[in-house]
């Protein structure tokens, strides 16, 4: 039987949740926001073009995960991902965060799409972002991610050179993230940080 070439062009959101990893919730998100081209047949299923899932694919994170999740500090390590456009100051977060005591599961991204991607994928527990990047930039990413249910229980913290009123010139962010400016100051970053990975500390009770 020889294949349907046609078939080829084209996914279902369940196909192609599963080529990206992410959730079919997450796709149709996708899809609303313009990160994935589709069409809806005459019946009301969506189709996933499958040169844009391609597309997302190939912008492959720059780094892959690092970190351990030996210690006591916690009953499973801390996942983080850090976006940032700057492939020196991405390296830089990697050595320091990956030094912290709760030793997390770091993970590196050079752009907003692939940080959109490895949201879907992970589900981190931290989102230390940029905002000024080339293609599809934070504000953007951000906007998308806060439409997403599946990733609500993520603490987001932007660190960017902007200030109040450039933040504001681009529309803003969302309510209930933490902007910090650069220098990035790993102190407080290590200090949220260690917030979230008390949640997974082990409960302990008294004789």
């Amino acid at each position: 039987m020889k294949d349907d070439p046609v078939e080829k062009s084209f996914c279902t959101t369940r196909e192609a949740a599963t080529l990206l990893g992410v959730s079919v919730g997450t796709v149709q998100l996708w899809v609303e926001n313009g990160l994935l081209q589709a069409w809806k047949t005459t019946g009301g299923h969506r189709r996933v073009l499958r040169e844009s899932i391609d597309s997302l694919l190939h912008k492959s994170p720059t780094a892959t995960p690092h970190g351990s999740a030996t210690g006591a500090f916690q009953t499973r390590p801390l996942r983080i991902l850090v976006v940032e456009d700057d492939d020196i100051l991405l390296q830089l977060y990697l050595f320091k965060l990956s030094a912290w005591p709760m030793k997390p599961v770091v993970s590196l991204a050079n752009n907003a799409v692939s940080g959109l991607l490895m949201m879907g994928r992970s589900n981190p527990d931290l989102l230390i972002t940029d905002l000024n990047m080339p293609g599809m930039d934070g504000f953007n990413m951000l906007r998308v991610l806060h439409q997403t249910p599946d990733l609500s229980h993520t603490t987001i913290v932007v660190v960017s050179g902007l200030d109040a009123a450039g933040i504001a010139s681009h529309g803003g962010i969302p309510g209930g993230i933490e902007v910090l400016n650069k220098p990035v100051p790993f102190e407080r970053l290590e200090t949220i940080a260690s917030g979230i990975a008390l949640r997974y500390q082990p409960v302990t009770t008294g004789d």
